[in-house]
């Protein structure tokens, strides 16, 4: 759906983006991971032409971004700033609708989607006659999503969209953006500088450093198969807990014999399946006193398969 061509930005002679290429499927969330500086944003601010590449090409759907008016193309991406970018002095019924308006959608079509969108993401419709200031900042948060969301572009990009939330509010959040179904139809490129946050929302990650992209891989091949020492110290601090998350019941099922640990566990009554992580049937099982020696027997299972994927 996306198609970077070796762009390149410079300012003062500094390179911030330098010649880097790479795809964004349809129907996936790409996540651009990097420190202050890398030049993420300026790689994602590149796509919708809010800053203008040097060098290289852009590609949405197979057409070169140069080649539409900036509205044009900016009418068929969504766009999630930091600090949500709600306007201060529209209501938030004002600030989603700004979009549809634009589209000259009639007025019960964007009541009907905004109520629809309000829903799924757990927010009250009291809540439209409101200001940004009267909101908490998650749920400002939620409603710079549905801003984004209501038009159903292709193409949907997100700058930092949770970075000032608490972990807290952060987690709902990740939970309730992740169940949308409008987000199985779309293109995500998401910016973060939050290494927990890129493994629990992307399908594959791109990480930055200095301008470059130095791996661009599933969650899995990140931890599992760094291509540099770079890789493997960027995600160092964090490994154990992010290689719980990254292996699944189905997983540990192709190599050892727990069908005594798993099948007790995929209960109707439970919430976890075959392609639930070893984190969350971990946290699953030490919640019954009753699932000890199934905890164990998983956890010696997951040593077991983590020694393999290292060595």
């Amino acid at each position: 759906m996306i198609k970077v061509d070796a762009i390149s930005k410079n300012y003062a002679g500094k390179s911030v983006v330098d010649t880097i290429s790479f795809e964004a499927h349809n129907q996936e969330i790409l996540i651009l991971l990097g420190t202050s500086g890398c030049g993420k944003t300026t790689t994602l601010k590149m796509i919708n032409r809010l800053i203008e590449t040097d060098t290289g090409h852009i590609l949405i759907d197979g057409q070169n971004i140069r080649d539409k008016k900036i509205e044009d193309l900016r009418m068929g991406i969504g766009f999630i700033m930091q600090n949500t970018g709600l306007f201060p002095h529209y209501t938030i019924q004002e600030n989603i609708a700004t979009v549809p308006k634009l589209l000259k959608w009639d007025k019960k079509h964007i009541q009907n989607r905004t109520n629809e969108l309000m829903h799924k993401l757990h927010l009250s419709t009291d809540m439209l006659v409101r200001y940004p200031h009267e909101l908490s900042g998650g749920q400002q948060q939620r409603v710079g999503i549905i801003r984004a969301l209501i038009a159903n572009t292709p193409v949907l990009l997100m700058d930092e969209p949770f970075g000032a939330l608490d972990n807290i509010t952060k987690s709902e959040i990740h939970t309730a953006f992740k169940s949308l179904d409008e987000l199985k139809n779309k293109t995500t490129i998401l910016v973060t500088h939050d290494v927990q946050e890129a493994f629990e929302l992307g399908h594959r990650i791109a990480l930055m450093d200095k301008g470059k992209i130095l791996q661009i891989g599933t969650p899995k091949e990140m931890i599992y198969r760094p291509k540099n020492d770079f890789v493997s110290n960027f995600f160092a601090s964090n490994r154990l807990l992010l290689e719980h998350k990254v292996t699944t019941l189905a997983d540990l099922e192709k190599m050892f014999h727990i069908q005594d640990i798993i099948q007790p566990t995929l209960s109707a009554q439970s919430s976890l399946s075959a392609q639930s992580t070893v984190w969350s049937a971990l946290q699953h099982l030490s919640t019954d006193k009753h699932d000890f020696d199934r905890y164990e027997k998983l956890s010696k299972a997951f040593a077991a398969y983590r020694k393999m994927q290292i060595t």
